[in-house]
């Protein structure tokens, strides 16, 4: 796990695995928010939140994303969890579908559930730096939220860096398809 200076968990994006695999850092930030600050996450929790300083129910993780403009999460779907996003600050895009071809806008205190199984994606539409709180709540019982990404994003990534970086990130574990 990666603690970067502001006290973030950079784990999704370990600079340390990154380099050892000959992944481009840029590749793995097409599929993550600028920056992810855990806040919750269950007893026992193996997710990239693991480290959120509340433990709180089963399954349920909280975080907190900051987004500068334009900055997106990349289309992915979560297998078994549902995942809620409420606007703190700012102006968000949240899509869905297996293109993204579903949108709303997000603005200061609205909130959107997008279902289990469903491509979604977030991204910041506004001038200045947004936060977007995450709440994920899991199966009871699962220890770490799966997630895939959209074959879409798979894709861009072979264009910018090449067929060797989408297979060393399925080497660590990096999923895209249905």
């Amino acid at each position: 796990m990666t603690i970067d200076s502001s006290g973030h968990d950079t784990s999704f994006c370990d600079l340390n695995k990154v380099d050892a695999h000959g992944i481009p850092p840029q590749a793995m930030e097409m599929m993550s928010p600028d920056k992810v600050y855990p806040i919750m996450s269950p007893e026992g929790w193996a997710g990239r939140s693991k480290i959120g300083p509340v433990k709180g129910a089963p399954g349920l993780t909280v975080t907190l994303a900051e987004c500068p403009p334009g900055d997106h999460a990349g289309l992915h779907k979560h297998t078994d969890s549902v995942e809620n996003f409420f606007c703190v600050e700012g102006r968000f895009e949240i899509v869905w579908g297996k293109s993204g071809e579903h949108r709303v806008e997000l603005g200061p205190l609205d909130f959107i559930s997008v279902p289990k199984g469903v491509y979604r994606d977030f991204r910041n539409i506004g001038g200045v730096t947004g936060r977007l709180l995450v709440a994920i709540q899991s199966p009871p019982g699962d220890t770490r939220d799966t997630v895939v990404h959209s074959p879409e994003v798979g894709k861009g990534i072979v264009r910018r860096f090449g067929q060797p970086a989408l297979e060393a990130m399925a080497g660590i574990g990096v999923k895209f398809g249905d």
